[in-house]
């Protein structure tokens, strides 16, 4: 689980241009939230196009720690045989989550409104990670917590034994917090709610809905987002098919676009209208991306995206989209490396906190390898057009998408990119080197970095 063994550096050069039709792995929220819903449900809940990364297979394991019966069938797919809401066994081992953000705030959650001792670990990236924004309304509901300073792992918790349903206003645009709370309120007598002044991600409400939870959502006199939830509902299983990744999407999409003469179709793409932020920003540079073949699937749109090399312009990125596109920061730096112009990204704080100081890992980043840019406290500003890119090592921090968007980065530059680690990448996205091979991609390894 833990990323804190040798790096393993990798490099991307200038090769043929991208073609060919692919498929990238299982959205990596709904890939989650299916373990764990499915394991509070009471019965079979089965899952197809499971996102088989680290981050996805800890949640597993956490999710068997407290009773829940997780196998892979013979087709590929995953059974979870749940015990149902209120009937968690109390784990015998520490739960480690690895590189998991998502994975370690949810389940908090869960537990937090269960009368049950858990101990969350993880590595050296999630150590620094904070969870007081998850904890302190864990804490209001009742939740005992032990955590090192600043609430940070490793953290104990004792869940509530009667958990209190409370109004939870998030202070900040985050659908892990939100998601946390909601999960909590599972297991409360009563009706918890959180009121969101900023719409972010909305797979858990949706979700639960299809479990049968009695959960509600609308607007007040202020245009914040009100989430009603009643606790203690019998959540039926489901059966689930996860469509693609939108932030592992993100990669070859814009790969497609900066490497002269692609054409990419990527198939199966979650288009949840909180998840498209980078297509809708990518077109607004310029982008030549067409959807095709929109369908629904389990209640949530996908379609196929046919992208094709395109001359890209700066733009100024809205700061309220933040939220529809944070994971995808990186590589839209990239992207705005190649346009004609500046590109402006503010309302970028949420970066400071992600599985690296993600705003800072990306500036230094493009710096290292000539791109200019301009980074405020919650802003970045990239300089497009500089000649005689690439050529630099880019240090990863552990975090996997500043792996792979620097990959991107060295597949159009003119000179070859290295990151440090690209071990990292196997947390949301294990057949990207593979995948992008098949399309074409100069990707090695970098055995004299590692030495």
């Amino acid at each position: 689980m833990s990323h804190d063994s040798a790096p393993s550096p990798l490099s991307s050069s200038t090769g043929s241009s991208l073609t060919g039709t692919i498929r990238v792995p299982g959205d990596k929220s709904i890939s989650h939230r299916s373990l764990m819903f499915g394991a509070l449900a009471v019965g079979r809940t089965t899952v197809k196009g499971l996102l088989e990364s680290e981050d996805v297979l800890a949640t597993a394991n956490a999710m068997r720690a407290v009773g829940a019966i997780i196998e892979q069938l013979d087709d590929g797919s995953y059974s979870v045989d749940g015990i149902g809401l209120g009937s968690l066994l109390e784990p015998e081992q520490v739960i480690d989550f690895g590189n998991a953000g998502t994975g370690v705030r949810l389940t908090m959650g869960i537990f937090g409104s269960h009368n049950i001792a858990a101990t969350f670990v993880g590595d050296a990236s999630l150590y620094k990670r904070p969870m007081g924004r998850v904890l302190n309304p864990l804490r209001d509901m009742g939740t005992n917590v032990i955590a090192r300073d600043g609430d940070r792992l490793p953290a104990s918790i004792r869940g509530a034994e009667t958990a209190l349903p409370i109004t939870y206003r998030v202070p900040m645009p985050s659908a892990q917090v939100k998601s946390a709370v909601l999960l909590a309120g599972l297991n409360a007598p009563g009706e918890t709610t959180v009121i969101e002044p900023i719409p972010t991600r909305d797979h858990t409400e949706k979700m639960l809905k299809g479990f049968g939870a009695d959960i509600t959502v609308s607007h007040n006199e202020n245009g914040e987002r009100v989430i009603k939830l009643k606790g203690q509902p019998e959540l039926r299983p489901q059966d689930i098919d996860v469509p693609g990744d939108p932030s592992s999407a993100g990669f070859p999409l814009v790969a497609a676009l900066i490497v002269p003469g692609s054409d990419v179709t990527i198939e199966n793409v979650l288009l949840n209208g909180h998840r498209t932020g980078l297509i809708t920003t990518l077109v607004e540079m310029g982008g030549d991306i067409e959807i095709i073949n929109r369908r629904e699937n389990g209640g949530e749109e996908v379609g196929d995206l046919r992208v094709k090399a395109s001359r890209l312009n700066g733009v100024t990125v809205p700061a309220d989209r933040a939220p529809s596109m944070i994971d995808e920061y990186p590589v839209l730096a990239v992207a705005a490396a190649f346009a004609e112009g500046d590109t402006f990204m503010p309302g970028l704080d949420e970066l400071r906190v992600k599985e690296s100081d993600r705003l800072a890992a990306v500036a230094r980043g493009l710096e290292v390898n000539g791109v200019p840019c301009i980074e405020t406290e919650d802003t970045l500003t990239v300089k497009g057009g500089a000649d005689n890119i690439g050529g630099g090592t880019v240090k990863t921090h552990l975090d996997h998408r500043i792996a792979m968007a620097f990959l991107v980065l060295g597949m159009a530059s003119h000179r070859p990119v290295t990151v440090d680690d690209g071990a990292v990448i196997a947390t949301s996205f294990p057949t990207f080197t593979s995948l992008f091979e098949e399309l074409g991609a100069d990707i090695s390894a970098n055995a004299s970095e590692a030495a």
